[in-house]
Formats: structure tokens, sequence, C-alpha cells
């Protein structure tokens, strides 16, 4: 027998027509996506190498000022110490879990300056810091995301401090034998199905105020996580419920909900992943005309470019992407890192005296072409070696 033939037709046997009709579809879309990104990937890196022989460091260079440390802002960070002319810095803020001092490895020496500090104010020309430092820019991206409450945000920003706050909320979690989270969006999802899965006798209840969970998401995503959560791990789910938080506090021990019907349920401790902010307050004070009265996000245009309400054709040297920005597009890493390749060319336009004229253009497959794929690869950290790797930092090395 044929054992190469025997492994193809046992293949076929395994795989219906469909399955294979649903495989060949993502196969041919996720090479029409990457292809395209590998192309510029590679003449990405080429260009770099170039750029980091003719680079140099000015005395009198500008700024170029990112605010914010996470998916969006640091991809900009990286792309512009590629790109950025001489007689240009780049000039960022940020904080972090993970060292960002290979941020720009293999970059022109001088040509990032990475500052650990808090923006506290904004003019037309500069950035207030906490220390007390101002800083001049030619052009500002703000990539400061959004506010979320505790555990999914904490409020140290030193590492060691950092690690003994989130320890402490594990040990409240182990403790407590029955609990509510309070958000059915994904943070509120994956802490409930983290505790149940780690803690399975435990008494888990989620309750959301819609009638679907993850509703930014598409309904295939919805349906799958709603039968994971309930059948799977036994999870209880309340829908279209929006009980009041404690008073005090959104990780409240040993209290009470209230629901619609007026009946209160006690529990050992309960859990908000509610209320997400836009951290926007920073351009306030300098163009309040700039900041949504909805939602509190920034105005932006179509490239990207903060946008002023009350002067609507002036065009301000000011960027905004990722969680930060009102834009129709995803809120997740993916989007942040698209965003940050707009912003990118938008600003090397601006500086060149140009018009910002590329255009974000939303990819979230809200017409079906989105694809859900289950899996499960037993990796408890998901995967944050990776993370740390993407940063320039060699995670076993770092930890010896």
């Amino acid at each position: 027998m044929n054992p190469i033939k025997n492994l193809r037709n046992n293949v076929l046997n395994i795989l219906s027509p469909h399955k294979c009709q649903i495989r060949a579809t993502f196969i041919t879309k996720a090479l029409i996506v990457v292809s395209p990104y590998l192309g510029r990937a590679a003449i990405r890196r080429v260009t770099a190498y170039g750029h980091s022989w003719t680079w140099r460091n000015t005395p009198d260079a500008k700024n170029i000022v990112v605010l914010g440390g996470s998916f969006a802002g640091t991809e900009l960070v990286r792309r512009l110490t590629e790109t950025l002319p001489t007689g240009y810095k780049v000039g960022h803020e940020l904080r972090a879990f993970i060292p960002y001092d290979f941020i720009a490895k293999g970059s022109p020496l001088g040509i990032l300056r990475r500052i650990q500090d808090e923006a506290i104010a904004i003019t037309n020309t500069q950035i207030l810091l906490a220390s007390g430092e101002r800083i001049d820019y030619a052009c500002l991206a703000i990539a400061t995301g959004s506010t979320q409450q505790f555990p999914a945000n904490i409020s140290c920003n030193k590492r060691s401090e950092a690690c003994r706050e989130l320890q402490g909320a594990q040990q409240t979690i182990e403790t407590s034998p029955k609990i509510a989270v309070v958000g059915g969006g994904a943070v509120g999802v994956q802490l409930a199905s983290d505790i149940k899965d780690f803690f399975p006798t435990k008494d888990v209840t989620m309750v959301h105020s819609r009638d679907r969970l993850m509703n930014r998401f598409g309904s295939r995503l919805q349906d799958y996580v709603l039968t994971a959560l309930r059948d799977e791990l036994k999870i209880r789910v309340l829908l279209n419920e929006r009980p009041r938080l404690p008073v005090g506090g959104n990780f409240a021990q040993s209290t009470c909900l209230t629901f619609y019907d007026g009946h209160k349920e006690e529990f050992d401790l309960v859990i908000g992943c509610t209320g997400q902010r836009s951290n926007s307050s920073l351009l306030k004070s300098c163009y309040p005309d700039a900041i949504s009265k909805e939602n509190s996000c920034i105005l932006v245009r179509p490239t990207l470019q903060v946008f002023r309400a009350t002067d609507p054709t002036k065009s301000l040297p000011i960027f905004a992407f990722g969680d930060v920005a009102n834009h129709s597009g995803p809120r997740m890493g993916r989007a942040g890192w698209t965003q940050a390749g707009i912003v990118l060319e938008n600003i090397l336009s601006t500086i060149q005296g140009q018009a910002a004229s590329l255009i974000y253009a939303v990819e979230n497959g809200e017409h079906g072409s989105d694809f859900l794929i289950p899996s499960r690869d037993g990796k408890l950290d998901l995967e944050a070696e990776n993370a740390w790797k993407e940063y320039g930092v060699d995670f076993k090395q770092f930890w010896k």
C-alpha cells in the first residue's frame, strides 16, 4: 500500500467538502492580505538599512513627539526611526511593563529620545511634562488609548509595584467562591472565562447590558462566545441587565447587585469591566473643540489629523490614532498598527510642506469577511514572549 496515497485519502475523508471550501477561502483571503504586507516589510527593511547610514544627528533637529507607549504608539515610533529625514528626531513619552530600551534597535544613534514621564498639558507648539520639562514639537502624534478600570488597568507605573497589585487581585479572586463580572465586552469575557477555567468549582456570573456579548464584533464570534461560556464553562450569563456597581470601586468584595426586576443577589466579589474612557483630556486645555461631546474621543479627519469643530478648515500638525481617536475602525492592536502607517506617511508629508493626504480605510470584516478560527494552544501567557521580541528584547536573556 502506498503510504502517501493512504495518508492523502485519510485527510480527504476527514475534511468534508464544506470544510475544504472554508479552508481554501481562508487561505486565499489570508494570502491576499499577507502578500502585500510581506512585500512592503521587505522594502521597509532595505530602506531602513539605508536610512541608518544617511541620517545625521544635528543640534537643531526638530521633534516629532509621540504620546503613548502601547501597540499604536510604539509601532509609529519604530517606523519614524526608520524614515525621518535629517533635521528631525523622535521624542517618545510612555509607560509600560516591557522595557523599551531596544525599541529603536538598528536605528541611527540619536534619532530617538525615550522619556518616561507624564504629559500634563499641550499647547500649539509644546508638550508640558509632569517633571516640568517642556518639549517643542514640529508634529505631534497622540496614541494615549483609553482608560479601563482595575484589574484591566492598574494604578502603578513601576514593574515591581504593578506586579504586586495584580498578584493582590489574583489572591482576592482565588478566595472568592461566588463572583460576578459586569460587562460582556472583550475584557469581561476574557476575565470571566479565565476565572472559570482556572477555578472550575467557582460560581461565576457574567452580566451584560446588551442582548449580545462582545457587541463590537461579528455575530459568529458573539454566538461562539455565548455557547462556550454557557455550555462549556458553565458560566451563568445574564443579558440585558445593567446593575449599578457598588459605591467605592469596581473590584468590590462581599457586596450585592440589584437587577431590573428589583431582586438583589449577594456576591463574594464583583468585578466591573465597563466604563472605558478615552484618554483625551490632554487636548482639552488647548483645543477643547477637538474632543467629541458624545464619547470624549479626539475628533480626526480621514487622514487621522486632529479636526477642530469650530475651525474645520485649519490643518493642525497633530494626529490622533488608536483607541483615543474618533474613527469608525475596530479597537484592536491590528487596527492601531495600520493607523500608525497612515500617520507615518502623513507626518512625512507634513514636514515636507505638503498636505496630509493618505486616508485610513476601515477594514473590520463588517460584511461577513471575517473568519472565526477556534483553537486551544494551551499557552497560559498568551505568548507574551513574542510581544517582548516585537520590542527588540530577548525575553530569556532579560530574566536570567
